[in-house]
């Protein structure tokens, strides 16, 4: 019997957090090649142009660094609505024509 649109076989599905047991073994297995080829790999890489090195050392970095996060640019982002509103209503008047009486 197929499933329903949007409804998976396990509605509950996998806990928020859990770790995916595929991803774990992978990182198992290629942790113990480099553990056990360690200096085929620093040899390998030293035998590399100089272009190649950088590359590969830019590539490899983002598996150890944490990816920064963009710096927002919007100055009205943390504004309540009432200071919002206040700069609109400046904004308005003056942009009004003033009146010569």
């Amino acid at each position: 019997m197929p499933f329903e649109k949007g409804q998976s076989g396990n509605p509950t599905g996998r806990k928020p957090g859990s770790k995916n047991k595929s991803t774990s073994q992978l990182r198992d297995i290629l942790n113990s090649f480099l553990s056990d080829n360690f200096e085929a790999v620093a040899e390998a890489f030293h035998s590399l142009s100089a272009r190649d090195k950088v590359k590969a050392y830019v590539d490899l970095l983002q598996y150890g660094l944490p990816k920064l996060q963009a710096e927002s640019s919007n100055p009205f982002e943390n504004m309540t609505d009432e200071q919002l509103d206040e700069i609109v209503n400046r904004l308005k008047a003056s942009y009004e024509p003033k009146r010569e009486d």
